[in-house]
């Protein structure tokens, strides 16, 4: 009998999201549960992107826009490029497998790093696509140089995130420019920066600003996280004409739903909402820093984000500190998939959310130790 599937996928695991308040509750039948595991923003949605979606209510029952013309408009005028520049999808993760599916070809290989996002592998693997994953520098910092030395000739797909998600690392400004300008021509490289927004290092570079070092770059972003609209599912990918084009051949038809549309293209112009919710990460974010210091003597340490999470790591393994917050109503997300063992990655949520947080955590250690 023929075999049901490839080797590839046979080895593959589903993607972990995070757990639902609601199965919490139905789990440990305990309720006042804060969800600190999927980085969704903690102000909530766009108020004008609320206001867009209920002027849209009395036409659900109608198709969405399949080239999504009106959104694409506005986000081709917001970053300054052309509209066949742009391809818009069910959130960015569609994006980043959609890329993967349009343009490897048998024989051809990835590359990506240590500590990356879980979807870049099983893009790959989904294509029956061979990767190679390349170990970071200290402190989670994506080694380019040894990722440009890494492509062969059978390579054609890069998967960077900018900054990355687990780690909250970003990509050194210089050091990026570098192998954009410096991988071979023939290498697709696909910055993913689903968190740029929050970025504010002073060597973070805005990777539109790569766009002239070389054709084959593809940017993919996110309205789930800073604007507010993870339920939406709305990403973006840019990049030149041509590969856009064929990305349009394999994109599902209406893969870009009408709410997404509509509440993305008002979002655009909420520039009143964007600047409060990365005021808002970059204050609580330093309190939660500040808080997590103040438990070095349980072991806790941190690495420093420019994202709307952190990765914290204990001295314990992280499904077990998982469980024990889980007990106390809190959720974060266990990084023992990532092949980082103790560490838990944290969304930064409202200030009270953060201090019940490490107030739950370090009753959880101190169990733990007693």
């Amino acid at each position: 009998m023929r075999a049901l599937i490839r080797d590839a996928v046979e080895g593959l695991r589903p993607y972990q999201t995070g757990k639902p308040i609601e199965e919490l509750e139905r789990e440990l039948g305990i309720t006042d549960i804060i969800k600190l595991a999927s980085n969704e923003n903690p102000l909530g949605s766009s108020p004008k992107a609320l206001d867009a979606l209920r002027e849209k209510l009395n036409t659900l029952h109608l198709y969405p826009d399949g080239a999504a013309f009106t959104f694409r408009t506005a986000l081709a005028e917001s970053l300054g490029v052309g509209f066949d520049e742009v391809v818009v999808g069910n959130g960015s993760n569609e994006l980043l497998m959609l890329i993967a599916r349009t343009f490897i070809r048998p024989g051809e290989a990835g590359l990506i790093p240590a500590y990356a996002f879980a979807v870049y592998p099983i893009a790959l693997a989904t294509v029956g696509a061979p990767f190679q994953v390349i170990p970071t520098l200290p402190n989670y910092v994506t080694d380019l140089d040894g990722m440009l030395e890494a492509i062969r000739p059978e390579t054609k797909l890069v998967y960077l995130a900018h900054p990355n998600n687990p780690t909250g690392t970003h990509l050194p400004g210089e050091a990026l420019r570098r192998f954009v300008g410096e991988a071979p021509e023939g290498v697709i490289i696909v910055l993913d920066e689903a968190y740029s927004e929050y970025a504010d290092a002073p060597d973070y570079i805005n990777a539109m600003s790569l766009r002239g070092l070389r054709e084959r770059l593809i940017i993919t972003r996110t309205f789930s996280k800073c604007y507010g609209l993870a339920g939406a599912r709305v990403g973006y990918a840019v990049g030149p004409v041509e590969m856009m084009g064929y990305l349009h051949r394999v994109r599902d038809p209406f893969n870009c739903n009408l709410v997404a549309q509509v509440m993305a293209t008002a979002a655009l112009s909420d520039h009143e909402f964007l600047a409060r919710s990365v005021a808002h990460n970059a204050r609580v974010g330093r309190r939660f820093m500040s808080l997590l210091d103040d438990m070095a003597d349980l072991g806790v340490t941190y690495t420093p984000s420019q994202t709307n999470f952190i990765l914290v790591e204990t001295p314990f393994e992280a499904g077990v500190v998982y469980d024990a917050l889980l007990r106390r109503g809190v959720i974060v997300r266990p990084m023992g998939g990532y092949q980082i063992p103790r560490g838990l990655r944290i969304t930064i949520g409202t200030e009270a959310e953060i201090e019940r947080c490490v107030l739950a955590l370090r009753a959880s250690l101190e169990a733990l130790s007693a």
